[in-house]
């Protein structure tokens, strides 16, 4: 008999996800583990407990997923799991915390969609701001606009220090440049959108970042993206279903939650189903997110 698929969920939270769990097993994983309050330093042997306990060909049939709310903690977390792999056993990886990277790839990659069909325009060389770029989806997508040669502010609502060090640590990490910005008044966020062609709004759920009036003075903007399926959405009057309907008087057009959250649904559970599928050990990241994402849309 051929052995399970078997996902490790490992997340350094008091508990694991619903979504994250749902996921993988309508994905067709045979069983889902999660495991709780994990540090860094317990994925080396959790790793290697996980890696011996099955023969080499096996290695393929078992997947470790980094979940929790912090980008850059997945990232060393699945750093640290390659590290503790002893070929020939090695076991697939995939890091999405909070859905982040999936959800980032999909709002990139509907916006850079967009853009070229409402506009004739590439992704690449666009300014774009992001608001809501404390949060690990506005982190996300800022690094892969970055790296795909778009102009990036990350904005705080707080101030500028926390996106400074953001933008500093992407920097160190990724060796691209993004700019961060104030964004804590009603003012700074207008002048920020006004000299913007692409705005991503990935806030908390339930509050309203940009206002109509702020879109409709944007004389430059060509797409605004929201990821806040609650109410009230993130960008005032723009639906949660809008798949590039124009918003405002001028020439953007706008992408709501929920059709930017389909494809983040069928992205991660493509990676899912791409371990699964595997023949060798996989390891996937925002980029293999933004990859198949931008597969997606472009069917």
């Amino acid at each position: 008999m051929a052995e399970k698929h078997i996902l490790h969920l490992l997340s350094p939270l008091k508990h694991a996800s619903p979504f994250d769990v749902h996921m993988a097993l309508d994905a067709g994983y045979d069983a889902v583990l999660p495991y709780t309050d994990v540090t860094l330093a317990d994925v080396a042997p959790l790793v290697q407990d996980a890696i011996f306990s099955r023969p080499p060909k096996a290695g393929v049939r078992t997947g470790i997923f980094f979940a929790g709310k912090d980008a850059l903690g997945a990232l060393d977390m699945m750093a640290a799991a390659k590290a503790a792999m002893v070929p020939p056993f090695v076991v697939s990886l995939f890091a999405d915390p909070a859905g982040s990277f999936t959800t980032a790839a999909a709002m990139v990659a509907r916006a850079e969609k967009l853009l070229k069909t409402a506009h004739d325009a590439e992704l690449a060389g666009r300014r774009v701001t992001i608001f809501g770029a404390t949060g690990v989806v506005g982190f996300a997508a800022g690094v892969i606009a970055a790296l795909n040669g778009a102009a990036v502010t990350l904005v705080g609502h707080d101030g500028a220090a926390r996106v400074e060090a953001s933008a500093a640590e992407i920097s160190r990490r990724f060796k691209v440049a993004v700019a961060a910005a104030d964004g804590s008044t009603e003012a700074r966020k207008s002048a920020l959108v006004a000299e913007s062609e692409v705005v991503f709004c990935a806030g908390k759920a339930g509050a309203q970042i940009l206002a109509a009036a702020q879109i409709a003075a944007a004389q430059n903007l060509l797409v605004a993206a929201d990821v806040n399926a609650v109410p009230p959405a993130g960008i005032e009057g723009l639906d949660v279903m809008a798949d590039g309907a124009p918003l405002g008087a001028g020439m953007a057009r706008g992408l709501g939650a929920l059709a930017i959250g389909q494809t983040k649904y069928q992205t991660e559970f493509g990676l899912f189903r791409r371990m699964i599928e595997a023949d060798k050990p996989v390891a996937f990241d925002f980029r293999d997110a933004f990859a198949l994402a931008r597969e997606l849309v472009a069917a």
